[in-house]
């Protein structure tokens, strides 16, 4: 097996690969929403497809573990409504009205919006660089909405946009929460091939514009085409390619470094907007969006807990012979930490990417006797 250093350098590569294709999605839909396609219509397309595309890796990993993914059923569910349905419909619907590079830097505000909303919940003030990373990001998301003092941006697409911000925000606390043994891009597949057929249920009896268009779309950089070249291009490349190599990334790197990668999606919508579709943000417009990503950046060196609010490290590590707790899909289970995974290993049947920064545990479960491994945040240690 590859070392760690190896991992993490493919990790590194396979991620900015996954940043860069998810920044191809707003550049390639909008000339298909100026061509007559509705947003519901656009993500309907693309989750399907995409979904079918990523098909056969999710039935490989899945290995005929069917009532794996029953389990999951609500966590499928909600990855679905929220992460493909709301999160895309609005983005797209805020392409629709503004240039892509400005919609995506609104809607990468959304761990603003869990520091808030923790802080509001909780009514206990985030920690100081947390509060610097939002009072960043605020100032940079004023400059992006209104950077002329008058006129500015489209009202209704900055709301589309904003919208969109809280979806991410959910998808952040859907992504936080225990998948037990369901392989990601199992969860994947699935939620994408749920959202487009319940988006396209939706649209067939018309609770939302539902229209395609099948006439060649106009692309300034090479003229005009037909609808399924860009089509294509979203569902192969911003859609199966970058779901894929993300997953990879992010076991490769650890969650957190892969989000801070992940940040790189920004640059590529906007260079790409440049490139295919000669939409340039003003100066304050950039000036807003650096404000914003680096206010995100100061909140993701805060550990984030999957609430939105910020946890410190655990004081002590869980040892062997320690009793827990943790929740998957609802169901509580307790057991007890067999041993401390700090390196690229094989446990409970698949291939654990771990590292003394970011180690994992494998537990046994009291009442099957079954093991499985967890991330330390979603166990809560009982006793020892």
């Amino acid at each position: 097996m590859p070392a760690p250093a190896t991992h993490r350098a493919s990790g590194l590569i396979i991620a900015l690969a996954a940043a860069a294709a998810f920044g191809t999605s707003g550049p390639f839909v909008k000339p298909l929403l100026d061509a007559g396609w509705s947003p519901a219509a656009a993500v309907a397309v693309r989750a399907f497809a995409g979904g079918l595309v990523l098909l056969p890796a999710a039935l490989v990993a899945l290995r005929g573990r069917w009532g794996l993914l029953l389990a999951a059923w609500r966590l499928v569910l909600a990855y679905g409504l929220v992460a493909v349905i709301g999160a895309q419909v609005f983005y797209f619907a805020a392409i629709s009205r503004m240039p892509v590079g400005i919609a995506l830097l609104i809607e990468y505000t959304a761990p603003i919006l869990l520091v808030l909303l923790a802080w509001g919940r909780t009514r206990i003030p985030p920690a100081l660089l947390t509060i610097v990373g939002a009072v960043l990001s605020i100032a940079g998301l004023a400059l992006v909405i209104n950077p002329s003092g008058a006129g500015g941006l489209d009202v209704l697409g900055v709301v589309f946009a904003l919208c969109a911000a809280l979806c991410l925000a959910g998808y952040y606390l859907i992504a936080a929460l225990p998948t037990g043994d369901l392989p990601p891009v199992t969860l994947v597949s699935a939620g994408l091939v749920l959202g487009g057929v319940a988006l396209g249920g939706v649209g067939a009896v018309g609770l939302v514009p539902f229209t395609f268009s099948f006439a060649p779309v106009d692309m300034p950089l090479v003229g005009e085409v037909s609808w399924m070249l860009p089509m294509a291009v979203v569902v192969l490349v911003a859609t199966a390619f970058a779901y894929l190599t993300g997953i990879i990334g992010a076991i490769r790197l650890g969650s957190r470094v892969a989000s801070f990668v992940g940040l790189v999606e920004v640059l590529f919508a906007v260079l790409f907007a440049w490139l295919l579709l000669g939409e340039v943000p003003t100066w304050l417009q950039l000036m807003g969006g650096a404000l914003i990503v680096a206010g995100v950046v100061f909140v993701k060196l805060e550990r984030e807990g999957p609430d939105g609010s910020t946890v410190q490290p655990m004081a002590k590590k869980l040892s062997k012979g320690d009793h827990v707790e943790w929740s998957t899909h609802g169901t509580t289970t307790s057991g007890e930490v067999e041993k401390s995974i700090t390196s690229d290993t094989e446990a409970a049947g698949r291939t654990v990417r771990a590292s003394d920064d970011d180690p994992q545990y494998l537990v046994k479960s009291d009442k099957s006797g079954r093991e499985a491994v967890h991330k330390p945040e979603a166990l809560k240690k009982t006793s020892s």
